[in-house]
């Protein structure tokens, strides 16, 4: 097959391209620094020329809710109108576990706009949720670091490896469309705070790590609303596997 990756020299669009081609497939990298800009559709019809499907593992949209939810839209509208154009059969959205069961967090509603565009569109489509990466922890602490010292809102998460994540979209992209896919996550329940510490003490950064539900995250994202549903797809890395690996990769600098 023919399947293009929006998103692809992103660390999951990387992954995606990776093992799509590992599988033999013709893939095309759709990428803002490749020549294609979905905020404004430029190159979007070339590179989709031939293409059989797409996986959208775009990112962005920070700012407000109104900023988000205008970025998502606009590379959503401009991707599914380039697809309907060039005759694309399965248009396949990396999405997240949780996001409409949290009203304040300015990405999620602009996530959650994508998934309304992709769902009421023109393709046929299949949207994956997945939960946190394993580097989410890390990501979030590196955010509110000052003076050796970070912030964390102790939130319940399930963890996924990016390799897991991309070897789902590469099974799903290459079937037929699904509509919404079970939720993909990790195999365990880990807490953020001591995925943070975990996460610095393998790399060496001595940081003080602070609880709190009054930065980033608040006391809506607490509890199990981040947690995957039943009927899940449970991927197989554990957490403790992926900081191995990152001990090792590490230890290799």
């Amino acid at each position: 097959m023919r399947i293009a990756v929006a998103g692809a020299t992103g660390n999951i669009g990387a992954l995606t391209v990776a093992a799509l081609e590992g599988q033999g497939h013709e893939v095309v990298r759709v990428s803002r620094s490749l020549g294609v800009d979905l905020t404004t559709g430029e190159g979007l019809d070339t590179a989709l020329t031939g293409v059989d499907a797409v996986v959208d593992v775009t990112n962005g949209g920070e700012g407000d809710r109104a900023e988000a939810i205008a970025y998502f839209g606009a590379t959503t509208r401009n991707l599914l109108a380039a697809e309907e154009r060039a005759g694309v059969r399965h248009h396949v959205l990396l999405s997240i576990v949780g996001i409409h069961k949290i009203e304040g967090n300015a990405h999620y509603a602009g996530k959650r706009e994508q998934e309304r565009l992709v769902s009421e569109g023109p393709v046929p489509w299949t949207i994956v949720p997945a939960t946190q990466f394993h580097d989410f922890a890390a990501m979030v602490a590196s955010w509110t670091e000052r003076d050796g010292v970070a912030t964390v809102a102790p939130l319940l998460v399930q963890p996924i490896a990016p390799a897991d994540v991309a070897a789902v979209l590469a099974e799903v992209v290459t079937g037929e469309p699904q509509g919404r896919h079970p939720d993909v996550a990790g195999p365990h329940t880990e807490d953020l705070v001591d995925m943070a510490r975990r996460t610095n003490e393998v790399l060496g950064r001595k940081v003080r790590l602070v609880p709190t539900w009054k930065e980033l995250f608040g006391v809506e994202m607490a509890g199990e609303v981040l947690l995957p549903g039943e009927g899940a797809r449970i991927a197989p890395t554990t957490f403790e596997e992926w900081l191995e690996r990152l001990s090792e990769d590490h230890g290799k600098r």
